[in-house]
């Protein structure tokens, strides 16, 4: 007898499941079965890649799903969580494609409509959308069995008669079940019960989660990542006995022997599951024409217009490659397509919203250049059609597009108004675990010391060249890596787990870019999901492609919403100012890149970027295309060639003179993969688009393709019409060198027609920032308002370029970044607490009466308009009302009175503004003018504290300006040097993992925590005037130097750079010293901070609140007053015995913070 898994969990029961879907296929195979189903919980993100591995190894693939349905009479809008806080499962699998689009469709509804806890089917959803599909009662999840188990036999019973005329008496099913769990033996008594009454046929199945008895351990770790738990933890959640396995046949036969029907059963419903996915056929939504057009005449019609606008009678030549282009898109199919990008490009441009002059392949068209989808001239720059569209090899074209990033969700908005929302989605990505995070999950969940885990982890190389290094090749690649997993039991069986965990799905997220349309509602081709708030397709980007949807890349690109800005700005003084006009020879522009002055210049602004530019000393849009496709890894190590032949001629050589028209303009180098094709086409005399699979074969260092290409290379091909470069007069030994220096590079050979698009971005950027600075610096401050980081490295650009940047004022400053004849004004949006509503409010009101007159003016003016205390307050902290000359101390002292006075008046106006006849009263009362104190302003560190607190930013100055000389003295780098450094697309080339560094900066935060071993770590962040870093502080450091880290301090740390995996670079801290302003380094012994950087509140007793006498939490609270030594009271009062505990402390801000965090903000009180 047979026997078919109809209940297995892959991958995609996230954390949940272990049976990888290739390893599911051929383990399938090896037991000697014919069929195997995937069912995974509540989703079906693994179906199609179910479906192709069981096709490769023979096995009939059967899709299905352990969806979620809502309890007895509740429907999936139901969400009160003591009576829907519960799901239960139910096993649906296809038999056909009508099944295929029933389980999509209530997929996709659990997810937009029942998601709650789980993405929930109700009863309605189960009864309207059953046809074509079976339904199996499910594990002890599951309604039938649930109430079998609590001896609720009769309500176990309606369900059964309920799910049986939903789903009719062939297709569904009583699921027995035997993993030797006690309630088991009982639910299936009552199942077996349930048949022998009602007739529902019985099938069994093995609930899988794993392929083999030995991954029950992985899962089980798997498991406790999932919940957050440990190994050794006794009330976690376990899967026990350990037997949830892909039983054999011989297994289940033996389990189920008295039930052979039900045996036959998995196989009998194998039989009637036959759902066939179709591949390569299109489902390209219809573009709605004018009437009386036609797709064909339309785009011809555009085209037509488009040509005659771009060459204005000019290059009547380039109108056979138009039609050309036209022909092919003709025959492919892809005429709509081409219309669906061109209307919500149109709608993007004639809306205002910034487009990108194009992106990736498709600057290659000329259809593309007049229809208005990219604006780079495809015959100017040498780029091909071919690239972008193979009429060689027939499949989707791929237009990824570029929009201003704060504008481009309005793009997405108009396709989904313009096709229908239900046919517009966006698209799932998964999160997976990489070689280092699985080290590291693992790690954490076996309970090892993080250090231990650390040293391993940091082992495993990275860097641009290993991002998807496995542990495997890791072991083969690091000695050290090797010698700990040989020498080391605990290491060995950490990385041994890790390596079965690794690659495998952590989370479902969303594609940032990736939107598909569709012809019908979306959930008919595939599932769908809700990330957050987002619709996404359950498929992957890959997969969608495969089934023939439209996909296509909305991305938000930040620089190109900086250029629209500053030509806005500009058009203030020149009204008929426009972007396509600038020249694009300028010198000037060149001058500047060569100088190294690349900051804010896109694709130009980091490090190793920056030093191209000063080497090559570019001179055209061409130089900055080279620039950008060769600084990548792999090609960047032909950079020094590239730049030696560029500026010394005679070093440039070309192995046949027939290589110079092409190789020239790259001085004699293979840097874009056009160039390739060319040379295939030129030298060979292949067609482009043959010349395009082959470099697609190289590319993917396929061996067949390529021993078969030579040859045609070499000597020509008579059948594909490829006379090959012998017979066009090139010696076969040059032939062969030509053909295996193109081998070597098609691998990293760069796409020009992307690499020129964002050329032209990088010169428009440069151009602006050398002829409109002050504009160009206004824009790219606002762009980056609320990343501080980045804020501070452009306004110390500014001043490097003479640009000076003017606090924020109520009476000059708007919502963003703004210039005036004196410099850059801060945009007030960038203050906390202050909403674009009252700042537009502010602006209205000095525009239609005139500027404030002073505080009070602001204050009665603004009343009513979100003017509350809090945003007050920290306009005076920001120094926004530091042009009416009064010291912030003053403002702040009498704000909160003046307010209430204010609100007083008003409503005493309110009470009296109608006379006993309903005339109106006189205006308002304006209120007293208020007093201000005669008590001396805030010193220049709390006025930076204070700025910094409510903008993220010092804006009248940097708190490390009077340490400078102290912090050079000992050696202490720029802090965003190492963060540019790290920042870098190649990775890092100055420093390094481990790398003994020297710092000094201000303490922006800092945070405590205790670690298992009940010892004290903490964090803190130190910051210059250039960047941030983080500080890590194991107990010894905490124990010696934690009193210097009090936020405000000014101190120099030493220690070693640690860097994880693709996160920002920390400081291992080993010493921490404060700096003082007169410069040196103080003696070692000196431990105490300055007093003047702590907030000391004087006169105050500090009373803690504890449940009770907690050792650990005491211990905690000590060591936390061991690093605030000072003479305040603290009185800790145990609320169970009603004792009291005495210590003492220096009382500050960062002291009561770090306790609030321990002990919540209830129990912490200072009297």
């Amino acid at each position: 007898m047979s026997f078919v898994h109809l209940h297995v969990h892959t991958e995609y029961s996230l954390l949940d499941g272990f049976c990888k879907i290739d390893g599911l296929a051929r383990r399938v195979k090896e037991l000697g079965q014919s069929a195997v189903a995937i069912t995974d919980h509540g989703v079906m993100y693994g179906a199609i890649d179910f479906y192709r591995a069981c096709k490769r190894e023979g096995v009939k693939p059967i899709i299905g799903c352990e969806v979620y349905v809502t309890p007895p009479g509740r429907t999936r809008f139901d969400k009160v969580y003591e009576l829907d806080g519960e799901s239960r499962h139910l096993v649906l699998l296809c038999r056909n494609e009508e099944g295929y689009k029933n389980l999509s469709y209530m997929v996709s509804m659990a997810f937009t409509e029942g998601f709650y806890i789980k993405p929930r089917v109700d009863m309605d959803l189960l009864r309207s959308h059953s046809g074509g599909l079976i339904a199996l009662s499910a594990c002890l999840a599951g309604e039938i069995p649930k109430r079998l188990a609590t001896g609720d036999y009769s309500a176990a019973k309606a369900r059964a008669l309920e799910l049986r005329d939903v789903f009719g008496p062939d297709s569904f099913y009583l699921e027995l079940q035997d993993h030797g769990i006690r309630s088991q033996a009982v639910v299936n008594q009552g199942l077996l019960r349930l048949h022998q009454e009602t007739g529902i046929p019985l099938v069994c199945t093995n609930d899988c989660h794993y392929l083999a008895p030995e991954d029950a351990e992985s899962h089980d770790i798997l498991l406790c990542i999932q919940t957050g738990k440990m190994v050794d933890d006794e009330k976690r959640m376990r899967y026990e006995p350990r037997n949830f396995y892909l039983r054999s046949t011989q297994e289940m036969e033996r389990l189920f022997s008295q039930y052979p029907e039900a045996l036959s059963n998995t196989e009998r419903i194998a039989e009637q599951c036959n759902l066939e996915f179709t591949f390569g056929q299109y489902h390209l939504p219809e573009f709605r024409v004018p009437e009386g057009e036609t797709a064909r005449t339309y785009i011809r019609a555009l085209c037509d217009q488009g040509f005659a606008d771009r060459y204005r009678g000019e290059h009547p030549e380039y109108r056979r490659q138009l039609d050309y282009e036209l022909d092919m898109i003709e025959k492919m199919g892809f005429t709509d397509y081409f219309l669906i990008v061109s209307d919500f490009v149109r709608f993007a441009r004639q809306a205002g919203i910034p487009v990108g002059p194009g992106r990736g392949s498709a600057a290659g068209s000329m259809v593309s250049y007049c229809l208005g989808i990219t604006d780079i001239d495809p015959i100017k720059y040498g780029l091909y059609f071919e690239r972008f569209l193979n009429p060689e090899r027939v499949s989707m074209p791929d237009i990824d597009m570029d929009f201003g990033d704060n504008r481009r969700d309005e793009v997405v908005d108009y396709v989904r108004r313009k096709y229908g929302s239900d046919r517009v989605a966006q698209i799932v990505t998964f999160g997976t675990m990489a070689a280092r995070a699985a080290i590291r999950d693992v790690g954490r969940v076996l309970n090892m010391p993080y250090a231990d885990v650390d040293t391993v982890a940091k082992q495993v190389p990275s860097g641009p060249g290993n991002l998807h290094i496995t542990l495997d090749d890791a072991l083969k690649l690091s000695k050290p890596l090797r010698d700990l997993y040989d020498g080391d039991e605990r290491v060995k069986k950490l990385i041994d787990t890790a390596k079965a965990l690794e690659g495998m799905p952590r989370h479902a997220s969303t594609h940032a870019a990736g939107v598909v349309i569709t012809k019908d509602p979306v959930y008919t081709y595939v599932p769908l999901a809700r990330n957050d708030e987002t619709t996404v397709c359950q498929y992957t980007m890959v997969t969608l492609e495969e089934l023939g949807l439209l996909k296509m890349d909305f991305l938000g690109l930040r620089n190109l919403t900086v250029l629209e800005d500053a030509v806005e700005m500009v058009r203030r003084r020149e009204p008929d100012f426009r972007l396509e006009d600038i020249p694009e020879d300028d010198q000037g522009v060149y001058d500047m890149l060569t100088q190294g002055k690349t900051s804010g210049v896109f694709q130009m602004e980091s490090a190793g970027m920056t030093g191209v530019c000063v080497g090559l000393r570019p001179q055209s849009v061409e130089d900055l295309t080279a620039i950008v496709a060769l600084y990548r890894p792999g090609p960047m190590d032909s950079i020094p060639r590239f730049i030696a032949c560029k500026h010394d001629p005679k070093l440039v050589t070309y192995k046949h003179p027939a290589l110079k028209p092409i190789l020239s303009i790259t001085y004699g180098c293979i840097v874009y993969q056009e160039q390739v094709m060319q040379i295939f086409q030129q030298l060979a005399g292949y067609s482009l688009g043959q010349a395009d699979m082959i470099r697609r074969a190289m590319s993917k260092k396929k061996a067949k393709d390529v021993a078969r290409e030579q040859e045609a290379f070499l000597h020509g091909d008579p059948e594909r019409g490829i006379a090959g470069c012998v017979a066009n007069g090139i010696p076969e030994d040059i032939a062969q060198a030509i053909y295996s220096e193109i081998y070597d590079f098609a691998n990293y050979a760069f796409n020009k027609a992307h690499a020129v698009c964002y050329a032209v971005v990088a010169y428009q950027t440069a151009w602006f920032k050398l002829h409109h600075p002050k504009e160009y610096m206004a824009a790219l401050l606002t762009s980056v308002l609320y990343w501080s980081e980045k804020v501070s490295g452009y306004i110390g650009e500014c001043r490097d370029m003479g640009i000076t940047l003017l606090p924020p004022d109520v009476n000059r400053s708007r919502d963003v970044f703004t210039v005036e004849e004196e410099g850059i004004r801060f945009g007030l949006v960038a203050i906390k607490n202050i909403g674009r509503g009252f700042i537009q409010g502010v602006v209205r009101e000095r525009e239609a009466n005139g500027p404030f007159t002073g505080f009070q003016d602001f204050c009665e003016r603004m009343y009513g308009a979100d003017a509350n205390k809090r945003a007050v307050e920290n306009l005076i902290r920001a120094g926004a009302f530091d042009s009416f000359g009064v010291y912030r101390s003053r403002l702040v002292a009498v704000s909160e009175k003046l307010l209430d006075s204010i609100a007083g008046s008003r409503r005493q106006n309110v009470d009296g503004q109608m006379d006993f006849f309903g005339m109106a009263a006189a205006g308002p009362r304006r209120s007293a003018e208020a007093a201000l104190p005669d008590i001396p302003e805030f010193s220049l560190e709390e006025r930076l504290r204070q700025e910094r607190e409510v903008t993220g930013l010092y804006l009248s100055g940097h708190p490390m300006n009077a340490y400078r000389d102290a912090a050079k003295a000992a050696g202490a780098v720029r802090i965003g040097s190492i963060t540019e450094d790290f920042e870098q697309e190649g990775g890092p080339t100055v420093y390094q993992d481990e790398q003994r560094i020297t710092v000094a900066g201000i303490v922006a935060a800092y945070r405590t925590r205790t670690t298992r071993a009940n010892r004290l770590m903490a964090y803190a962040t130190v910051e210059d005037d250039t960047a941030a870093i983080e500080l890590l502080c194991f107990s010894r450091t905490v124990e010696r130097y934690g009193r210097e880290l009090g936020e405000g301090s000014a101190v120099l740390v030493r220690g070693k750079l640690s860097v994880r995996d693709e996160k920002p670079p920390q400081i291992i801290c080993d010493e921490v010293y404060p700096l003082r302003s007169g410069g040196g380094l103080p003696p070692e012994a000196q431990g105490r901070r300055p007093a003047s950087t702590v907030q000391v509140l004087e006169g105050k007793v500090l009373w803690l609140r504890l449940a009770g006498m907690d050792p650990v939490l005491l211990g905690h609270i000590n060591r936390v007053f061991s690093m605030f030594p000072g003479s305040t009271p603290a009185k800790i009062y145990l609320a169970d015995t009603g004792k009291q505990l005495g210590s003492t402390c220096l009382l500050g801000r960062s002291l009561v913070d770090e306790l609030v965090e321990v002990l919540g903000a209830e129990n912490v009180i200072i009297r």
